[in-house]
């Protein structure tokens, strides 16, 4: 059991709303933490008022989001532990190399600057959106048959549209934009101290089969950071997509994340 206490703080990804952690925060309080799984700034309490209000987010970008973490974090008055999916998993890292979080989880996170992503099932996730440059500026929405690529693909497709339906919400296009010109931007906010000795442990996790965040790009992000003698393990699940923590599997990923932090942490 952990300390009684422990506060854990999720962040989501693009395209899901803060709700669709809901079952992994059961099972941490559960467990014995304190989880808390605010949304992104601007984000609407709902999944309905989000999608209704989709201009509340247009326009944040990734500091926007680092920095509103931090501000909740503070107010804890003790560091948590921070589990990321997607583009909150690159959130995740840069609060524990800012020393704000005891330590990270990494769910399928996006190359950090650094690294590049070669790997071409992620064009098709990163093109509709990135096309129009005005789109930097806007909250954008995923189709059915999107999600389906770049989330649900290791899904029957009844189950794909059923988290669609369920979790999806608009998204900034800013953050899209950033983390394709994290390797060209001089300050990009995708920029990680990967040989930081003082931070604490960090778990990265892939999914073989995910299109958004390949897991060969995942791998050379573990491998970067474990150029320093900070902690950093990597765990694959070969038959999983982007849709690895919402998904009927979710429990297999949580459970596996909280025997990882019961090793690391005690």
């Amino acid at each position: 059991m952990a300390v009684t206490g422990t506060p854990v703080v999720f962040v989501h990804g693009m395209f899901l709303h803060a709700a669709s952690w809901a079952s992994w925060v059961e099972l941490f309080r559960t467990a014995g933490y304190e989880p808390a799984h605010p949304g992104w700034p601007g984000e609407p309490r709902t999944v309905a008022e989000a999608r209704r209000e989709p201009g509340r987010v247009a326009g944040i970008g990734i500091d926007d989001i680092v920095a509103h973490y931090a501000q909740i974090i503070r107010a804890l008055g003790r560091r948590p532990i921070v589990i990321g999916h997607s583009t909150g998993a690159l959130v995740a890292q840069r609060l524990l190399d800012q020393d704000l979080a005891a330590a990270a989880v990494a769910l399928q996170p996006p190359p950090i600057k650094g690294v590049a992503n070669l790997a071409p099932s992620s064009i098709p996730v990163g093109w509709p959106l990135l096309r129009n440059p005005a789109n930097r500026r806007r909250a954008l929405s995923l189709t059915a048959r999107q999600f389906r690529y770049s989330h649900g693909n290791a899904l029957s497709t009844t189950e794909s549209d059923q988290l669609y339906r369920q979790w999806a919400i608009p998204s900034p296009g800013r953050p899209v934009f950033e983390l394709v010109c994290a390797n060209l931007a001089r300050r990009s906010p995708a920029t990680i101290d990967v040989a930081n000795p003082a931070r604490g442990p960090l778990l990265m996790i892939a999914g073989g089969r995910d299109h958004s965040a390949h897991r060969t790009v995942v791998r050379a992000t573990v491998k970067r950071y474990r150029a320093a003698p900070a902690v950093t393990d990597y765990q694959e699940f070969p038959d999983r997509g982007h849709s690895m923590p919402i998904d009927s599997g979710w429990r297999e990923i949580a459970d596996a994340t909280l025997v990882w932090m019961q090793q690391r942490l005690g």
